[in-house]
Parts: C-alpha cells; structure tokens; sequence
C-alpha cells in the first residue's frame, strides 16, 4: 500500500512481515555522477547511513547490504531501493539522498510500515519446504552404498591378505620337515646297525 503526505511530502509504504517492497528515487539524468544513499531518519534531524550505490559508470551498479539493495539506473535517472524479508522493526521515514562536495540534497523520503503478517499467509510457503526436504534422500542413499561398498571391499583384501600370510606359512613348514625326518631317521639305522651288521662282524672272525 502507497500513500502520499502532501504537508511533510512523505511517501507512506505499508506492507506485512516477510515482504518485499521497492522505492524508486528519481533525479536529474545529468546528476548520474553524484553519489547516492539510502539512510535512515533518526531524531534531532541525523540520517543514519543503510546503503549506497555503486558507482554508476559500472555495468551492474548496484550493491546490497543485508536484506537491503539499491541499484542505480544512470540513463533513466533512476533510483531503485528494495527491502526484503521486512521485519517490524524495519518500520521507519527514511530518504534518497545524493552527495557531492559535502553537498546533500534529499530526493525522496518514504515512511516505510510493517504491518503484522497473518499466519494465513504463510502457508502457500510450506510445500517449498516438503520440496526441499524430499530431494535429500537420494543423496542418503548414494552415501549408504558407498559405505557399504568401502566395507565389502575391505573385508575382500583382508581375506587376501589371510590366504598370503597362510600360505608363506606352510611353505615354510614344508621346508623344515625333510631336516627333521634326517633326523628321525638316523637313529633307526643305529639301532639295526647293533642287531644285524654286529652279528655279521662276529660270525666273520
């Protein structure tokens, strides 16, 4: 809602909680080289700085400044502020200003009030919200596979590595056995060695 004060010359702008509004500043084309702000009316007649535009020979100007935005259209003599997501404390007069020199000159003041939003009107933005939260569990999926994935392939070159170690372990014991039958052996021959080749010696002499 826009409404004008003839007496004080002040644009009123009334909007709810969590709206967008825009103001449009207009100046003097040939003023498009003097910088140009967006401030804040407080007591005792100061102005607190919100927003300044950028230069206006840059191709985008425009900057922002938290929910606050302002662009600057040179050719059109043409000043856009924007203010989202407004919020109660938001309300307030505040003004276009152009600067140069120490020179201020005020091109519009704009009383700007909140109104309290219903709780009606926020509904429409809820299935944004299912919407956003239904895309996620793909992406949980694909993170459970990989998961699962990594742990079967672990488990795959642990088996590997069992069946290397397993099997250097048996070529060892197949080393060491022959050494130990030598020596198994030995004393058998011995023990014929007394009873048979002794008797042969004695029937001999």
């Amino acid at each position: 809602l826009v409404a004008s004060c003839a007496a004080e010359n002040v644009t009123v702008v009334a909007a709810l909680e969590g709206d967008t509004i825009s103001v449009n500043c207009s100046y003097e084309p040939g003023q498009w080289w003097r910088d140009k702000s967006w401030c804040r009316q407080l007591e005792r007649g100061r102005c607190q700085h919100v927003a300044s535009a950028p230069p206006a020979w840059l191709p985008f100007a425009r900057s922002s400044r938290g929910s606050t935005s302002i662009r600057d259209n040179a050719r059109a003599g043409l000043l856009t502020v924007t203010l989202r997501q407004l919020r109660r404390e938001d309300a307030g007069l505040y003004q276009c200003r152009t600067h140069f020199l120490g020179e201020t000159k005020s091109l519009r003041k704009v009383r700007v009030e909140v109104l309290e939003a219903d709780p009606v009107t926020h509904v429409p933005e809820e299935p944004r919200a299912v919407q956003s939260i239904s895309r996620s569990p793909p992406e949980v999926d694909f993170t459970i596979f990989y998961i699962l994935a990594g742990f079967l392939v672990a488990k795959f070159l642990v088996a590997v590595l069992l069946c290397v170690v397993a099997h250097s372990r048996r070529s060892r014991d197949r080393g060491q056995n022959p050494g130990l039958g030598e020596q198994q052996v030995l004393p058998l021959r011995a023990d014929l060695g007394r009873d048979g080749i002794g008797l042969s010696w004695e029937s001999s002499a």
